[in-house]
């Protein structure tokens, strides 16, 4: 249903606010006037994931960190849940990639900036009893590397501000954002490419062998008709225009051998139509008989 990523300083009041987020949510979701789909809402954090805050400290731990976290929200992302992410989420390119996963899953997406002064975050991190807080190099590493997200850019958008001041969230937006908001069509880019089945090279040969047989038979007992009508194996029947002229078999056999070529590469390799090639014996039919009706003109 929708992506809630929160994004800020460490140590700026995240959990917190994405806490405040979390109880909102749940508080809209059970109003006896909400009468909307049956949702979940899901709080995932470094904590919930055992990520420690030592993890920080190592680019290496943190690029792990970071996978984990990902492979979480891809995991737990769908049509039925409310999804709050809260972590750092302070580079735009690792919040340009949740961004996508959203959008394979055609899910609205809301940013929540919280926003704490440096000084702040440092004192209230040096204060920290719970064991969460952060080394004081990490934290001036992880402050000075931070991308603020930007409302100009797709993937923040809509972006939410919750100044360290304020006392709640602004609930009524993110209810708004995560309910009503824009479902953006997946990135062309990021989507996998349709495979097709395992014997579909079978079915391709098996098909255009039988075209070619039954174009032959009929061209011989219609004496050179133009429009073509065939009945083939498994009750395909359709209609081809040929050329009022001799076909061979040799012709016939060298435009089947053109036509599997093309599509081979399709079979190994996935589709070279963006998912336009459908594997079904009908519709191969249908396009080896416009293959043969653009080729035997020329």
């Amino acid at each position: 249903m929708a992506l809630i990523t929160i994004s800020g300083y460490p140590s700026s009041g995240k959990t917190t606010r994405a806490n405040q987020i979390f109880n909102f949510l749940q508080i809209k979701l059970q109003n006896p006037e909400y009468q909307g789909p049956n949702l979940k809402v899901v709080l995932l954090s470094d904590d919930s994931l055992d990520i420690p805050r030592a993890a920080y400290d190592d680019s290496k731990l943190e690029k792990a960190a970071r996978g984990a976290l990902f492979t979480a929200i891809q995991r737990l992302i769908a049509r039925d849940t409310l999804l709050i992410v809260d972590s750092l989420n302070y580079i735009k390119g690792f919040r340009y990639q949740v961004y996508c996963a959203a959008r394979e899953m055609k899910l609205r997406v809301c940013t929540v900036y919280v926003v704490a002064t440096p000084d702040l975050c440092r004192e209230w991190n040096s204060k920290r009893g719970d064991g969460h807080d952060y080394d004081p190099d990490t934290i001036d590493n992880l402050i000075m590397r931070y991308e603020e997200p930007s409302s100009m850019v797709r993937w923040d958008s809509p972006l939410l501000t919750v100044m360290w001041e304020d006392a709640d969230i602004p609930g009524p937006q993110i209810w708004e954002a995560v309910t009503l908001g824009s479902i953006k069509p997946p990135n062309s880019g990021t989507l996998s490419a349709a495979k097709a089945p395992t014997d579909a090279l079978h079915v391709l040969e098996q098909i255009t062998a039988s075209m070619v047989s039954a174009i032959l038979a009929e061209r011989s007992a219609s004496q050179l008709e133009t429009l073509v009508s065939l009945t083939l194996p498994g009750s395909i029947k359709l209609q081809l225009t040929l050329p009022s002229r001799h076909i061979t078999l040799s012709e016939l056999q060298r435009f089947k051998r053109q036509f599997i070529t093309v599509h081979k590469k399709a079979i190994t390799l996935g589709t070279t139509e963006k998912g336009a090639v459908d594997w079904e014996e009908n519709n191969i039919a249908h396009k080896f008989a416009t293959y043969l009706e653009d080729h035997l003109r020329a």
